[in-house]
């Protein structure tokens, strides 16, 4: 019985000793790393790719394109805010101005609306400036000849209006090719770089093909709301041809009148100079 006793006892204090042991470890007691604890470097959890700019991604499709493209969308904003304020009715055809020439025309008035033509910047302005020049430079001439002059020059304001938001599309069809040249150049020097390295080293492809992509897709960035806004400008410009030409075939018609009235009576002055 003694000696069961004594090793009930041998063992208690045996696991006590453990136990106190266990306590006065120091990672036991702060709650530390038992890697830390003995002494041993912890593993270093790797760190992931630092996040990059907007400008950063940019200037990886290389700056050789970038730049050229960086222009492109300067221009196509300058554009964009230009076409906003000169292409509108009021730099076409405005009311003010052709009431002004309707009663001018209904007088007579020549001299007159000529003077009214130079102050004011419209292309129906021109168009009335040009065939009263020619009209009253050429007192001879026939209403069909007068006419002629009118359309001619009714056409080339037309054209100008047409011409002018052709650089806005100029710009989304070269922005897409300027972006397709850096992304072509950007391949061209990603394989050759795969085919001087062997093994795990073609897996260095990828980035290389993503920064190619970069000059893409920044010219498509510039080529879409390009083709939008010259789409909006377009149907603009056509509605105000439209317009121009209404304006056009209503001052024609007062001149018409004009010329009816005046050969009326100079054919009635030429009658009763007979008839004496």
């Amino acid at each position: 019985m003694r000696s069961f006793i004594d090793s009930v006892l041998i063992r208690m204090n045996s696991r006590f000793l453990t136990l106190f042991f266990l306590v006065l470890t120091p990672g036991f007691v702060f709650g530390q790393d038992p890697e830390t604890a003995t002494g041993q470097t912890p593993t270093a959890i790797p760190e992931g790719p630092p996040e990059l700019s907007i400008l950063d991604h940019l200037m990886a499709g290389g700056p050789w394109l970038m730049i050229p493209l960086a222009a492109l969308s300067f221009l196509a904003v300058i554009f964009v805010i230009f076409y906003t304020f000169t292409i509108r009715q009021g730099t076409v055809v405005s009311n003010k101005f052709m009431n002004a020439a309707d009663a001018l025309i209904r007088k007579q008035d020549y001299l007159g609306l000529i003077a009214v033509c130079n102050r004011e910047n419209e292309c129906i302005a021109r168009i009335v400036y040009k065939t009263l020049d020619f009209a009253t430079k050429n007192p001879t001439a026939s209403f069909d000849e007068v006419r002629e002059v009118t359309e001619a020059e009714g056409t080339r304001q037309a054209s100008i209006l047409t011409n002018r938001i052709s650089y806005l599309n100029d710009i989304s069809r070269v922005a897409p090719m300027v972006g397709l040249l850096g992304t072509v150049l950007g391949m061209i020097s990603a394989f050759n770089g795969m085919g001087e390295s062997s093994g795990r080293e073609h897996m260095t492809l990828a980035p290389g093909v993503a920064q190619a992509l970069v000059t893409t897709v920044a010219g498509l960035v510039i080529s879409i709301p390009s083709v939008i806004f010259y789409s909006l400008f377009r149907g603009k410009v056509q509605k105000l041809i439209a317009e121009l030409e209404a304006a056009m075939t209503h001052i024609m018609a007062l001149l018409a009148a004009q010329y009816k009235r005046a050969n009326y009576r100079s054919s009635a002055r030429r009658e009763s100079s007979d008839a004496e």
